[in-house]
C-alpha cells in the first residue's frame, strides 16, 4: 500500500539530464565555455539590450498589437479555466430535475404527480485520479505561459532584427550613392578626355559608363529592399505598412563583452526548455491518472426531493435518500493497460525533447558568440583594408592623369572599394543580429 500510495501521489521531480559542454566557448582552446559568473546577457531586460529609443518604440507597438501575442495570451486564459474546471472537479455535483405528471385513466380523475429532487453526486478521490488530473494541467498552464514568453521572445528579437536590417540597407544606400558620384566624376573626365585628346580611346568611356550603370542598379535593389523589410516590420506591429522612422547604424552600441552564463542559468531562462521540462512533468501526471485506473472509482451519491409519491400523499413529503457505489475495472479489453503503456511511452518521448531542447539552445548560443566575435574581428580588417582602398582610389586616379595607368586600373580600384565598404556594413550588421541571436538563445532576458 505505500508502494502504491508513493505512485499515485508521488510528486515530478527532474531526471538527471546532460547539460556539461551545453555550448562551446568561440575562442577557448578547450571549447568549452569558460565563463562562471552569475551575471548573465540572458538575464538582461530588452530595454538594456537595445538602447535605442527608437527601436525601443517599434518594440512597444510589437509587444501591444502583435496577433501572435494577443493569442499566446488567449490561449494561457484557456488553460486557466480548465484548471479552474479541474479544481472544482473535487467538489460535489449538484442538479436540480423538477417533473410533473397529469394522468387519468379511462376517463377517472386527474392524477397530479409531482416530484422536486435535488440530487448531489461526489467522486471520492481515494486513488488520486482527480489530483493528478488537477496536476497536469497546473503543468500544462506553466507551459503555455513559457510558450506566451517564447513568443514575446521572438516578437522582439524579429523586430531588432528587421530594424537593425534597415540600418544596414540605409548604411549601404549611403556607400553607394557616393560611389555613384564617384563613378560619374569618372566618366565625365573619360568624356572629357575623349573630348580633348587626339586618339583617345572610347572603350574607356564606355567601361566608366557601365560602372556608373551598376553602381545606380544597385541602388534601385537596395530601394526596394528597404521598402520590402519597412512593410515586414509593420506587419509585424499589427500595422499597415508605412515608412519606419530609424536612426543610424553607427550610432549603435555593441556590448564589449559577452557574459552568458553557466549551463544550469541556460535551463532557467530559455522559455521553451522550461515549457518542454513542463511537458515532461505533465507526463509524470498523466502515468499516475493511468495507474489510478486500474483501481476502484467510488462515488456517493445523495438525493432530497419534495414528492407527493405519485399522487398518494397530498401535500407532499421530503423523501432523503443515499447511495455509495463502487466501481472496479475487471476486463476493459486492455484499455487501461494500453493506457499506462502510452502514458510512460509520451513520458519518453517529453524527456527526449527536453535533452533535445536543451541542446538546441546551447548550440544557438555557441552559433551567436562565434557570430559576434568573427563579425568583429571580421570588420576590423575590413576598415583598414578600406583605408587602403580609399588611398589607392586617390593614387590611381592621380596617376592616370599622368599617362602612368589604365582607366581600367580606376575602374577596378573603384569597384574594390564599393565592395569593401559593402562588405564592412554587412559585418557589423551580423555584429548587432549575433547580439540578438545571443539575447533569443539565451532566453530573451526579463521584462
Amino acid at each position: 500500500m505505500m508502494t502504491g500510495c508513493k505512485t499515485l501521489y508521488g510528486t515530478y521531480e527532474r531526471p538527471d539530464v546532460n547539460t556539461k559542454g551545453v555550448y562551446r566557448d568561440p575562442v577557448s582552446t578547450t571549447d568549452t565555455l569558460a565563463v562562471n559568473d552569475t551575471t548573465s546577457f540572458g538575464n538582461m531586460p530588452w530595454r538594456e539590450v537595445f538602447t535605442d529609443p527608437q527601436l525601443q518604440t517599434l518594440i512597444d507597438k510589437a509587444l501591444a498589437n502583435n496577433a501572435d501575442l494577443l493569442n499566446a495570451a488567449l490561449n494561457v486564459k484557456m488553460v486557466e479555466e480548465q484548471l479552474r474546471v479541474a479544481k472544482l472537479a473535487f467538489l460535489p455535483s449538484v442538479a436540480i430535475s423538477p417533473q410533473g405528471t397529469l394522468s387519468s385513466f379511462d376517463g377517472a380523475p386527474v392524477t397530479k404527480a409531482y416530484t422536486l429532487p435535488v440530487s448531489a453526486s461526489w467522486n471520492v478521490d481515494l486513488f488520486g485520479n482527480l489530483l493528478n488530473a488537477k496536476r497536469s494541467v497546473q503543468m500544462q498552464l506553466l507551459a503555455m505561459k513559457d510558450y506566451q514568453t517564447v513568443v514575446q521572445c521572438n516578437i522582439i528579437s524579429g523586430v531588432a532584427n528587421l530594424y537593425y536590417t534597415l540600418l544596414m540597407l540605409d548604411r549601404q544606400m549611403e556607400i553607394v550613392d557616393e560611389m555613384t558620384d564617384l563613378t560619374k566624376q569618372t566618366w565625365d573626365r573619360m568624356k572629357l578626355l575623349k573630348e580633348t585628346r587626339a586618339g583617345y580611346r572610347s572603350t574607356a568611356v564606355q567601361s566608366a559608363e557601365a560602372s556608373y550603370l551598376s553602381v545606380q542598379a544597385q541602388a534601385v535593389d537596395l530601394k526596394r529592399q528597404i521598402r520590402e523589410i519597412e512593410n515586414s516590420l509593420t506587419l509585424l506591429m499589427g500595422e499597415p505598412a508605412h515608412g519606419i522612422v530609424r536612426g543610424k547604424m553607427e550610432d549603435q552600441k555593441f556590448p564589449s563583452y559577452l557574459s552568458t552564463g553557466v549551463g544550469i542559468q541556460l535551463l532557467n531562462n530559455r522559455a521553451d526548455v522550461h515549457a518542454a521540462e513542463l511537458s515532461l512533468a505533465q507526463c509524470f501526471y498523466d502515468i499516475n491518472v493511468a495507474r489510478s485506473r486500474f483501481y476502484p472509482n467510488i462515488t456517493i451519491t445523495g438525493t432530497g426531493a419534495f414528492t407527493n409519491n405519485n399522487g398518494l400523499v397530498n401535500p407532499g413529503k421530503i423523501l432523503l435518500s443515499a447511495v455509495g457505489s463502487l466501481v472496479q475495472p475487471v476486463f476493459q479489453h486492455g484499455q487501461i493497460v494500453a493506457g499506462l503503456k502510452v502514458a510512460k511511452m509520451q513520458y519518453e518521448q517529453a524527456y527526449n525533447t527536453w535533452q533535445n531542447a536543451i541542446l538546441k539552445a546551447g548550440n544557438e548560443v555557441s552559433n551567436a558568440l562565434v557570430l559576434y566575435n568573427s563579425s568583429q574581428e571580421k570588420s576590423l580588417i575590413e576598415a583598414k583594408q578600406i583605408e587602403v582602398l580609399r588611398q589607392n582610389v586617390e593614387d590611381t586616379k592621380a596617376s592616370y592623369g599622368l599617362n602612368a595607368t589604365t582607366y581600367l586600373e580606376i575602374i577596378s580600384a573603384q569597384s574594390s572599394l564599393l565592395n569593401a565598404e559593402i562588405s564592412k556594413v554587412s559585418d557589423d550588421f551580423y555584429r548587432l543580429q549575433a547580439v540578438v541571436n545571443l539575447y533569443q538563445a539565451l532566453g530573451g532576458g526579463g521584462k
